[in-house]
């Protein structure tokens, strides 16, 4: 059954639209499972209907036309239960429904299981014969697995906006996709995809005007691509079998203008671009291959792949200049890199969306310091589909629109220009201490990791420096930077907060942060070899690190250092060996300097329940509330599947936060926080009522969490803390916050987090 479903998943994935897919998926399930009848019925929430989208084996007409309640018959039990249902005599069931226009009295046996995405329920797809027999369990579990795959596809085309229910009134949903919050703000303009290099999977749709030009360009890279193969066919001669030699011959074959070529040359006519004609004739290719019972011909698809994919480069390589950059461009890649950034016109870039990556991959790092709105992590984004196509990218809350509605737009743009309101007014704070009502001072810090973060933090008036990240001078080389480089960086970022305090992280690279010439491989890396216990393994690289900071530090005297992922006391007692030992080393080379202070970072639940020992030993503790979140909750914070699970708000991860609190403050200790939740404002009313000395955030968020503070008492946020550390729903905490602060007349602190939720 293994290679019957990747056969029909493959036959799906070619199909033109929507309604070709279920078409397709009716008729393989019907042929495959030797069935008489397979049908799929899609949901529509507006209406609370379920519509008899395609099947074979009823009658044809009542397609499209047939509809079902929400708790009718039994496609509205399989929906309401969201468990199959699996009868022998579907006719005698209490459940059963007749519809006279499907002519399906003719079928005993009925099999139908529900269609769900992310908990929401789509569909059903049903199977039915006139045997009066049930189904065993391996046709099930077949069933259930081709829900599974056809899930998929609705919800692509629900997002995009391409799902109609014939005779509808309402009108189709806005093309949303999810991701990750890469970089803050919001961005309106036209995207550009820049596909990678020779995948043919990925290669975008993109019209011509001037067809000469590209049947050139597609008639030199087949040249190319013949010479090369002629090339390596003549090195090989003599070495391998005449029957492989032959191969050669076939591959040169397939390039005829009365094969491939022909056939791509046609579709160029048509208009469109070579990449694009190329990928549509080489995977309808590939699929027909697939599909052959013959084991040898169906082996020849992996021939036309590879074919297809050094045609691609070679079109690539002539075609790479060729990126028209307009005014507002939005930059679409599959994986997007500091590469790739580099090579975008700054005045034209507006905003990023990675269909891979994670919010705290190298690119969005770069992209927060360059203030551009990002969205990673767009998994189910149609990006090939979408060239020059008008984009909304919300980096607030990682959504992108693909050919937004104007009533969107201009929402959206009245949000952007409120926000630009709100912003400016904030300016006048920049020199203002965090002081509430009640006179509670709360200092607020902000996190670095490039100069151009130094510079904006200064502008916004940031105390200090709760988190310098000192990977990102590690990811941006080759190499290991030596001690010299290091001590000029770290010398930088101090003098430049000089005499305000920074607080240097030592390397914290694994989980996905990695170095290139230093390759962590590991099934699951974000509970491996990551933060403190890369740098105790290698102590090499920890010594000459911190020997930089503190020869960085000679005369300043304003430097903090921060030990990453610690999870045991042995961990802090080790590390506070190497750096009394770099400390001694670097006093007895001449160098005048202070033992600076030593902090741990709570980011692991076995940190949480160790705080007051590792108290004890060192001089402050900081939460990294990313981590500590997703680590409480088992969610990686990055993936998009689970973004929503993610919740900062958890009753969970607010009661160790008040733990780590109390026992810092019970061993005479500071406790800061870094990380989202600190440059969230509703958050950072519960931080302060929760005892934290430091809020430690991106610069961007400073001048809104430090207007919030300011017109809230600490009595108030107190008192707010009680009432939700009573609750035991993460987004009724929130809307419970939330709700406070609009009855203050804080609601535009919320900005587009709030109004885009209701939009």
């Amino acid at each position: 059954m293994l290679s019957t479903l990747r056969r029909i998943v493959q036959e799906v994935s070619a199909a033109r639209d929507l309604q070709a897919a279920l078409d397709v998926i009716v008729r393989s399930v019907s042929v495959a499972m030797c069935v008489e009848v397979c049908s799929v019925y899609l949901y529509d929430e507006d209406t609370g209907c379920y519509t008899l989208m395609a099947s074979e084996g009823l009658n044809s007409q009542a397609v499209g036309r047939v509809t079902l309640s929400r708790a009718e018959g039994l496609v509205g039990q399989i929906g309401l239960r969201e468990e199959p249902i699996n009868l022998e005599d579907a006719a005698s069931h209490s459940g059963f429904f007749y519809l006279k226009e499907t002519e399906e009295e003719r079928y005993c046996s009925f099999l139908g299981v529900p269609i769900i995405h992310h908990r929401k329920l789509l569909g059903v797809l049903v199977i039915q014969r006139a045997e009066q027999r049930r189904f065993d369990e391996s046709d099930e579990s077949f069933l259930v697995t081709m829900s599974a795959q056809l899930a998929g596809v609705i919800a692509h085309a629900e997002a995009t906006g391409s799902l109609h229910f014939p005779g509808s009134v309402h009108k189709p949903r806005q093309p949303l996709f999810s991701g990750v919050a890469g970089s803050p703000g919001i961005a309106i303009g036209t995207a550009v995809v820049l596909a990678p290099a020779a995948d043919i999977n990925v290669v975008a749709d993109r019209n011509i005007d001037d067809v000469t030009l590209e049947l050139a360009l597609f008639r030199e890279a087949l040249a190319s691509v013949r010479e090369s193969m002629q090339d390596t066919a003549e090195k090989l001669s003599g070495q391998i079998p005449p029957e492989e030699q032959a191969l050669f011959d076939v591959y040169l074959r397939m390039l005829d203008d009365k094969a491939l070529g022909g056939e791509i040359e046609a579709l160029i006519f048509q208009g469109q671009w070579a990449q694009g004609a190329l990928k549509q004739v080489i995977l309808e290719h590939i699929v027909l291959f697939e599909k052959m019972d013959d084991p040898y011909l169906r082996e020849r698809a992996v021939d036309v792949r590879d074919l297809g994919q050094r045609v691609l480069a070679a079109l690539q390589q002539q075609q790479k200049s060729e990126v028209v950059w307009p005014d507002n461009a939005i930059v679409i890649s599959e994986e997007l890199t500091p590469a790739v950034l580099g090579e975008i016109p700054r005045d034209k870039l507006i905003g990023l969306v990675s269909i891979r990556g994670s919010g705290n991959s190298h690119v969005a790092i770069l992209a927060r310091a360059m203030s551009i709105p990002t969205v990673m992590g767009a998994v189910d984004l149609p990006w090939e589909h979408i060239e020059n196509h008008e984009l909304i990218v919300d980096g607030n809350l990682g959504r992108v629109y693909a050919s937004p509605g104007s009533e969107l737009v201009e929402q959206y743009r009245n949000l952007v220009n409120e926000e630009e309101i709100f912003g400016k007014g904030l300016e006048s704070l920049r020199d203002e201490p965090c002081i509430t009502p009640d006179n509670y001072r709360l200092s607020l810090w902000v996190n670095t990791g490039l100069m151009a973060d130094t510079v904006r933090s200064l502008e916004h008036g940031a105390e200090g420096v709760g988190l310098y990240r000192t990977e990102v001078p590690f990811i941006i080389r080759d190499r290991f930077p030596s001690e010299k480089e290091q001590e000029d960086i770290y010398r930088e970022q101090l003098t430049s907060f000089a005499p305000r305090p920074v607080t240097i992280r030592t390397l914290d690279i694994g989980g996905d942060k990695s170095l290139s010439y230093f390759p962590i491989e590991e099934e699951n890396p974000f509970l491996g070899w990551r933060g403190i216990r890369v740098t105790l393994d290698h102590p090499e690289i920890f010594l000459v690190q911190i020997r930089a900071m503190l020869k960085a530090s000679e005369g300043l005297n304003n430097m903090r250092i921060m030990l990453p992922m610690v999870t045991g006391v042995p961990e802090v007692e080790e590390a506070l060996y190497l750096i009394h030992r770099a400390y001694h080393e670097v006093l007895s080379e001449g160098a005048n300097i202070q033992m600076p202070p030593i902090g741990v970072m709570i980011e692991v639940p076995a940190a949480i329940y160790q705080a007051r020992d590792i108290a004890r030993r060192v001089d402050f503790l900081s939460v990294g509330s990313n981590d500590l979140t997703q680590y409480i909750l088992a969610v990686d914070r990055n993936n998009p599947r689970v973004a929503d699970l993610y919740q900062p708000f958890h009753p969970a991860v607010l009661q160790a936060l008040r733990k780590v609190v109390v026992d810092a403050h019970g061993e005479g200790k500071p406790v800061s926080i870094c990380g989202e939740m600190a440059g969230d404002p509703a958050a950072a009313v519960l931080l302060m009522a929760m005892g934290f000395d430091v809020l430690s955030m991106n610069a961007t968020n400073l001048s809104r969490v430090k207007w919030t503070l300011r017109n809230i008492s600490l009595k108030h946020a107190r008192q707010l803390l009680d009432e939700v550390l009573e609750m035991d729903n993460p987004r009724v905490i929130r809307s419970a916050v939330e709700l406070e602060l609009r009855h203050r007349g804080l609601d535009k602190v919320l900005g587009c987090r709030s109004q885009v939720n209701r939009l």
